[in-house]
Order: structure tokens, then sequence, then C-alpha cells
């Protein structure tokens, strides 16, 4: 049966309830209820600091709003089973899962689900220990310190290894079910890799896979969000890129979105850092240099990428060919 109580929020009036407040009588005003926690502002910064991923936003627009509906519910006094808001964030390297995942702290911070709002970022290394005993206070130290906010791993997959038998990971693990279940009102756990080898972590570990209520998949960026993404890079830094610089950016994500180990936006960074360092070298040679000059990327800079050397050594071998 449900349990309704009077409005206990108050958003300044002398008088106790004013129109503004969220919560009135046996009622609430949803819409409110968001503005007065700030969380639209985190959701606005994530759409605009973030290219694409709009299934991402969407579902952190969803668990958000869950959030509020169960800020929602105790305020009027309606009972309900407590929120499990642990996580599983899937997909290749460089699509944005610790940015969002830093957003999600805030979010769960300013809704009142964990008291500090801050994330840790740790991988195996920082839980499992090398010998017996240094497991537990390994893994303990960092939950406590991650308590009150998010606890993000990296890699989460490492943790298990089945093949060796004395291997402590599976303690870890055993740790952090505990954890998650008893204290999952002030601490949420994110596991973050890739989406396979996470679904096989969870079907080795099910008591673990019980406790992850959440699973989101960050897909990889397209060729024009990649270039978007190098738009705001370049401009952060105070630089631009030449018409040519451009274009020849754009052969480049072509190129490398083929090969191996490409990381979306993280490779896109690499690639504008090794530009930089090109860039410098040719003005360094060039001598004296006007402000235009000193802060434009030309497509030499990029072209000079290894990325390219396939092409290259077409090129000669049809010459050869002549």
């Amino acid at each position: 049966m449900r349990k309704v109580r009077a409005a206990t929020f108050n958003t300044g009036s002398r008088h106790g309830v004013s129109d503004q407040d969220p919560v009135v009588s046996d009622t609430v005003d949803l819409k409110a209820l968001l503005e007065e926690s700030k969380v639209a502002d985190v959701l606005d910064e994530l759409d605009r600091d973030l290219i694409g991923l709009k299934p991402v936003k969407n579902r952190i627009r969803e668990i958000a709003s869950l959030l509020v509906v169960e800020k929602a519910r105790a305020a009027l006094g309606v009972s309900g089973a407590p929120l499990s808001l642990h996580m599983s964030f899937t997909g290749n390297p460089g699509t944005g899962k610790t940015t969002v995942a830093m957003r999600m702290a805030e979010i769960l911070h300013r809704l009142g689900h964990v008291r500090k709002g801050h994330l840790v970022a740790v991988t195996r290394d920082d839980l499992v220990g090398q010998y017996i005993g240094h497991t537990a206070p390994k893994t303990k130290e960092v939950l406590k310190k991650a308590m009150g906010g998010v606890l993000f791993i990296d890699e989460a997959y490492y943790l298990y290894r089945p093949e060796n038998e004395r291997d402590y990971g599976q303690e870890a693990i055993e740790i952090l079910m505990q954890v998650m279940e008893n204290q999952r009102e002030d601490l949420v756990v994110i596991f973050a890799g890739y989406k396979s080898r996470i679904e096989r972590f969870f079907e080795s570990n099910p008591g673990l896979a019980s406790r992850v209520a959440h699973h989101i998949d960050f897909p990889d960026y397209s060729e024009g969000e990649l270039l978007q993404i190098a738009d705001r890079m370049v401009g952060g830094l105070g630089l631009q890129l030449s018409a040519d610089a451009r274009q020849a950016l754009s052969e480049y994500v072509e190129r490398r979105r083929r090969q191996p180990n490409f990381a979306n936006a993280r490779s896109i960074r690499n690639a504008l850092d090794r530009a930089r360092l090109r860039q410098a070298r040719r003005l360094i040679e060039a001598g004296r240099v006007d402000a235009e000059t000193l802060t434009t990327i030309e497509a030499a800079d990029i072209r000079a990428s290894r990325v390219f050397d396939a092409v290259r050594d077409d090129d000669s071998t049809k010459e050869a060919a002549c």
C-alpha cells in the first residue's frame, strides 16, 4: 500500500511550501526536481563535449530519469526496492567510456545516490596482488578510496584468469561482489572493456553478472565524427588546419580506421600530436614565420605519417614499371 507524507522540500520560502517546491502534499513536480538537482546541466555538457554517441547519451538520460523518479518516490514516502546501478561500458578504445563515467559520477552525486561523486579509475594491477595475502588489502584500499563515488575498472576481464591456478584475481572479484551488494547505495562499479571479452567475463562469473544492471555499448565513431573530433582538438590547441591538411587528415582517417589497433578519438589525438612535432621541425627549418604560419598545420605534416607509406610504396612500384 502506498504511503504519502507531507512536503519536506523547501526551496527558500520563509513560510515553508512555495509554488516552486518540487514536492507539495501528495504530488511531486519531476521537472522541478530535475532542475533543482542541476543534472540537466551535466547532460547538456555531455551533449556538447562528446561528438556522436547518441545511443549512449540516450541511455545515460534514461538512468538519470530513473534516479529522479526514485528520488520523487522517496520524497512521497513510496517504498521501493533499492536501486542497483552497477554498469558495464563496452566498446573499442577511444570511444569516450571514461569521460561518460565521470559524468555519470556527477549525476549520481547530484541526485543523492552517492556522497562524493568522484571517479576512481583502476586496472587489474591496482586490485590484484602477486602473492598470498596481498590481494585483499589492495582491493579493499581501492574500494575505500572509491566509496561515495564510482569505481571504474578498465579491461576488467583481466581480473579473471582461470588458466592460472595461482592467480589471485578471483579473490578480488569475490571482495568486489560483496561490496557491490552490501554497499550499492554508496558505490557504483563500472566494468569496462571490449564487448566480447566483457561478455565472456560475466559468463564465467554469473554472481558478478547478476549485480550489473546496466550494459551500455559505445559504438565506433564514423569518419565524419572523427573529423569533427579532430577539428575540436586542433581548435583547443589554438591551431588550425589548412584546407589541404584537412583533406590529408580525411584520407588519414579513412586509411587508419582499416588498420590494426585503431583507437578512435585516441588515435586521432596521437596523429595530431605527431603532426605538431613535424610542424615544429618544419617551422624551425623555415626560420622567420608569421602568426598564421605558426598556427597552421599543413598537409605535409599529416602526410608524413606511416599510414601513407603503402600509398607511396605503390606509387614507387608504378613508376618503376613505367
